[in-house]
């Protein structure tokens, strides 16, 4: 067992609809539930005329009863996963990052980058807790990837709730959307839960499924973990805060390929910036009317609740979103992007941007196979397949290949457009951070000059 009993029976603990039930004296009860007035863990409940508290404060349910009440804990009755062995060796990095979540009592986040091997770290936490784990996923290549990296590893049936499957084994991968639906029902289940890309914890529903969860081991993997809305707070109260944390430039030239970042500004051309100003001009004179500054992501949520009602602030926002068209979709980057391809002939290029219909049209224009989130699943695994046996050796993508897919070794990448953030900056970085021979990535920002795009890439770095 390894969440064991503790002691004779006073308060006893199960697991029922996403809480933790607890049966005993009211007296004892009410003891525990006032050792901390400002943080009540358990609350009683009228309806059903017992206390509980939500799930995911199980761990510290049953730390402030072990202090000094006697209790029966039933909300997991597991089996210990015997036999479990994988052949990775961790890189030190790895081992320091396993040890610092070990550290803290099993919980925590790990943020490393794209490529440093977190499922590793990951696995080698499995075969050490040795208890049944679900592991939890943004998109179902990711489900799949995990399926078959934890099958070959640890050599034992993987369960699977997503993708048109529902079968649970002591080892279970889950979309976020299946485990938002499973959660109150696999609570008492899995005493393990890895949260990969945990950063779509902070999202509003599925933040619902580390509460429903009792899990006390709880495992956040992410490349960048903080979110420009303030919600990786709430990953910190369901998970636990980063408790270890590198980054690409620390890791570049050793475990992960020595890359360089080369900036290419751009200018419009006159038809291009004659509107630009137009359109920029009309959402500038609204923020000015108005006393938004959009410096906050909240600044933007309020102007498009305001787009609602007030035709003056639709105006502006569709101005706004013209304007990132034009300069994401500037001419002159795909000038300058013709001007890479022939520079790199014969090395394997992703191009990244934000919008659809750039693909299609640099797809059409220099012969790159493209994948949006049109293509097909058949099809994208087709285009990756051959991209990883070099039958292609450059490719296009939408926001698609950000995150969640596993996406062969290329050496050079280019971003035409995108939201500016870190975390997109990030990711796209990864994808060309796989270690090789003597290898050396570069990544290219087109970057249209003298626009809010460029003040965005001046923030960011």
């Amino acid at each position: 067992m390894p969440w064991p009993t503790t002691r004779a029976v006073a308060v006893r603990l199960t697991y029922e609809d996403g809480t933790i039930r607890a049966s005993g004296p009211d007296d004892e009860l009410e003891a525990v539930r006032g050792a901390e007035p400002s943080d009540p863990i358990l609350e009683y409940d009228p309806r059903s005329e017992v206390y509980r508290a939500p799930a995911f404060r199980y761990a510290d349910l049953r730390d402030r009863l072990a202090e000094g009440s006697e209790y029966e804990d039933r909300v997991f009755d597991t089996p210990t996963l015997r036999g479990l062995t994988s052949e990775y060796e961790l890189r030190s990095y790895q081992r320091e990052a396993l040890d610092a979540w070990r550290e803290n009592g099993d919980r925590g986040v790990l943020e490393l980058p794209t490529g440093s091997g977190k499922t590793v770290i990951a696995i080698e936490a499995i075969e050490a807790l040795a208890t049944p784990t679900l592991v939890v996923v943004p998109t179902i290549d990711l489900l799949n990837q995990w399926r078959e990296e934890l099958r070959a590893e640890l050599d034992i049936p993987i369960g699977q709730f997503g993708g048109g499957v529902q079968s649970r084994e002591a080892i279970t991968v889950s979309t976020y959307d299946s485990a938002y639906l499973k959660a109150d029902s696999v609570g008492d289940v899995f005493p393990f839960v890895i949260f990969d890309e945990v950063h779509h914890l902070g999202g509003e529903g599925y933040r619902e499924i580390a509460r429903l969860l009792a899990a006390p081991a709880r495992l956040g993997l992410t490349a960048t973990f903080e979110r420009p809305d303030g919600a990786h707070e709430v990953v910190e109260e369901l998970v636990g805060p980063v408790v270890y944390r590198t980054s690409a430039e620390e890791l570049a030239g050793k475990h992960l390929a020595s890359y360089d970042v080369k900036r290419i500004e751009v200018s419009l051309t006159g038809k291009e910036r004659a509107e630009y100003e137009r359109v920029q001009e009309t959402f500038v004179s609204y923020l000015r009317e108005s006393g938004i500054d959009m410096r906050r992501d909240s600044d933007y949520q309020e102007l498009v609740k305001r787009s609602g009602s007030d035709p003056r602030a639709r105006e502006a926002l569709l101005a706004k979103q013209r304007a990132r068209e034009i300069v994401s979709n500037a001419e002159r980057k795909v000038e300058a992007l013709g001007g890479i391809l022939d520079r790199h002939r014969g090395e394997r290029i992703i191009v990244f941007t934000a919008h659809n219909d750039l693909v299609y049209r640099l797809s059409e224009r220099f012969l790159i196979p493209a994948i949006t989130h049109r293509t097909s699943t058949t099809e994208r695994r087709e285009i990756l397949e051959r991209f990883r046996e070099g039958t292609y050796s450059r490719i296009v993508a939408s926001n698609v290949l950000d995150e969640g897919v596993d996406v062969p070794d290329a050496s050079v990448a280019v971003v035409i457009s995108g939201s500016g953030s870190k975390r997109e900056f990030t990711q796209r970085l990864g994808r060309i951070l796989r270690p090789g021979e003597g290898k050396r990535a570069l990544l290219y920002e087109l970057v249209s000059e003298d626009t809010a795009e460029e003040n965005v890439a001046a923030r960011r770095r």
